[in-house]
């Protein structure tokens, strides 16, 4: 997987709309996408001492976390994935998982990961029983995505995040949820070796700096 460039700008509702329309205009629709947008559920993974949550905080520039994750509440679906930050680039590794392994994680039966013959699983292993990784928080959006070939462009519009607070009953999906607070809509942007100069104008908005919002920190502030 390439490390990849990656924007973040904090949107109210009004940019929204603006940047709905116009992505919409020069942008293809990402596959996953009923309606034009998909609901978003992750489970994200910390330690004791709250390690990944911490090193966001303090902008540590290289930095890791774990999440499962499943789109329009289908559980048949789920992922497991590990998001790593380097010198401002931005990489994801991911792999599927069954029910039945996801419940097994959730129950902190771990045993069967260590050869599972799936690095990813056995390196969340390894880190489960050194580092004491657990599920932390569940954390739900709305997703609206965009692509674009040149650069391998992905621009998403995401927003009504919700926090699971300590919940972590990931295969439940009527789980409930609660808006985390005053968060905002978040406007993201990701590509390769460059950005076109049609999808930089577009994506710019008077007033709006790049950010370092966090999904995560943000559920965090309420469990």
């Amino acid at each position: 997987m390439t490390w990849r460039h990656e924007w973040k700008h904090e949107i109210n509702i009004s940019d929204l709309i603006q940047l709905r329309h116009r992505l919409r205009a020069v942008m293809q629709m990402d596959s996953h996408a009923v309606d034009g947008k998909y609901e978003i559920r992750s489970l994200y993974f910390d330690t004791p001492g709250d390690k990944a949550l911490r090193e966001k905080i303090d902008g540590v520039d290289q930095r890791e976390k774990f999440r499962l994750r499943y789109y329009n509440r289908d559980t048949s679906g789920i992922r497991l994935e590990k998001k790593s930050k380097r010198n401002g680039l931005g990489k994801k590794q991911s792999i599927g998982l069954t029910g039945d392994e996801v419940r097994a994680i959730l129950e902190n039966q771990s045993r069967w990961m260590m050869n599972s013959g799936r690095p990813l699983v056995e390196e969340l292993y390894c880190k489960m029983r050194f580092q004491g990784l657990r599920p932390k928080t569940i954390v739900d959006y709305t997703r609206e995505p965009f692509t674009y070939a040149p650069g391998n462009v992905r621009v998403t519009l995401d927003y009504q995040i919700r926090t699971g607070l300590n919940g972590i009953d990931f295969l439940d999906p009527d789980c409930v949820t609660v808006p985390a607070g005053e968060a905002p809509a978040i406007l993201e942007v990701k590509w390769d070796a460059f950005l076109p100069s049609v999808i930089r104008d577009i994506v710019q908005l008077e007033g709006r700096h790049t950010s370092a919002f966090s999904k995560y920190a943000a559920c965090r502030k309420y469990g």
